[in-house]
């Protein structure tokens, strides 16, 4: 699954725009300057860029964005995936670390890990930006570059609403009142993102759910319920089974939606669905799905009329913000950050970069994802990543 080249550092030039951007105090100063700091040399510096996992095309996509735009810039890369296994990521830490890595750049798979690790890192004046999910309990994270997690959870739920005929195109009410029945689905407990995804999309469902417009069918609505360990797709799958079997007869009762915070979760409930005898579309009977990630299997199942919607969070935009901040830091200077009040950690606020997504329906999708270079027409149409 991997990308292409070219595309994954279509966006170097917005690292070179960002390249000198310094702004709020992040609390590293001391470790930026003893760690390639003081306009040292790119080629001087390495940076260690831990990644989650590659069973998901997302991350495969990001670890691969985000390491080469630093070689692009001249630095020195250390890229690990770690499937998923929390140990092996703390021992690639430690290795990076221990190798002489000069900045890190961390996509936890559990937010709340890492500590000792990036305590280790602090004691030896190493930077430490979180992508894209925070990392908590500890003082030893410097910079967050994300997405506006809250907002891609109100974007989620605003796809779920158009699709079922409560907003418009332009995601405006309309004046249907007829009473719909939806399933919630939410992300992984241990991701500190999942919670925001969770709020942004309840806190928009809810004038919807309280005047009856929608029920949840099962009543399952509280975040621990409907959680989905590690974004699991087969844990999705068994969940969405178990809900027809208890609460849908095995497939003879109306389902109108899902909220699914995930194209894999997506995935995994369509399957369930299919197999329940609910259609292979949307035109068929399928329920309205909305996802996440714009992962390319999603793509053509939203192109063909399987899924309703995804959220696109270029990951292209996200790792030159990385870089970014990271060129900061070599420079011996703080990050830009545009949110110095929402993500408290349990320890501190982390100074933190937000980037906007978008919502991807199929009117949409050739002009976001494919006039963009993100996936080419022939993936769409396939869904396999070149």
């Amino acid at each position: 699954m991997k990308r292409n080249g070219m595309r994954m550092i279509a966006l170097t030039g917005a690292v070179a725009l960002g390249l000198g951007l310094a702004g709020c105090s992040s609390g590293a100063d001391e470790a930026a300057s003893s760690n390639g700091g003081d306009g040292a040399a790119a080629e001087d510096i390495t940076v260690g860029v831990a990644m989650p996992t590659e069973t998901s095309e997302r991350w495969i996509a990001d670890g691969e964005a985000v390491e080469s735009q630093l070689e692009e810039a001249g630095y020195d890369v250390d890229l690990q995936f770690a499937n998923d296994d929390i140990p092996r990521q703390q021992q690639q830490l430690d290795q990076m670390i221990t190798n002489g890595a000069d900045i890190l750049v961390v996509a936890s798979i559990d937010g709340t890990a890492l500590a000792a690790q990036l305590e280790n890192a602090a004691a030896k004046g190493i930077p430490v930006i979180a992508y894209d999910r925070l990392i908590n309990d500890t003082e030893a994270v410097d910079f967050y570059v994300t997405f506006d997690n809250y907002q891609v959870g109100v974007q989620q739920a605003q796809s779920l609403l158009r699709g079922l005929g409560y907003l418009d195109e332009n995601y405006e009410e309309t004046d249907l009142t007829d009473e719909k029945i939806i399933e919630i689905f939410s992300g992984s407990p241990d991701d500190n993102n999942a919670t925001f995804f969770y709020n942004g999309a309840m806190d928009t469902l809810k004038p919807f759910l309280e005047d009856g417009r929608l029920t949840i069918g099962s009543g399952q609505e509280d975040f621990d319920t409907v959680s989905t360990l590690r974004w699991d797709q087969a844990t999705a799958q068994r969940r969405m089974e178990d809900l027809i079997t208890s609460t849908y007869d095995g497939g003879s009762k109306p389902l109108d939606g899902v909220l699914s915070p995930f194209d894999g979760i997506s995935r995994g409930v369509i399957t369930a669905l299919e197999n329940a005898g609910y259609g292979s579309s949307m035109e068929e009977g399928l329920p309205v799905l909305s996802g996440q990630d714009a992962e390319i299997a999603s793509v053509k199942l939203i192109n063909d009329g399987v899924q309703y919607a995804t959220i696109f969070k270029d990951t292209r935009k996200l790792a030159s913000q990385a870089v970014a901040a990271a060129t900061s830091y070599a420079e011996g200077e703080d990050p830009e950050a545009n949110d110095t009040e929402t993500y408290d950690n349990g320890v501190k606020v982390v100074p933190s970069f937000l980037l906007e997504s978008d919502i991807v329906t199929a009117d949409n999708l050739s002009e976001l994802l494919v006039d963009s270079e993100y996936w080419t027409e022939d993936e769409v149409a396939s869904g396999v990543a070149e």
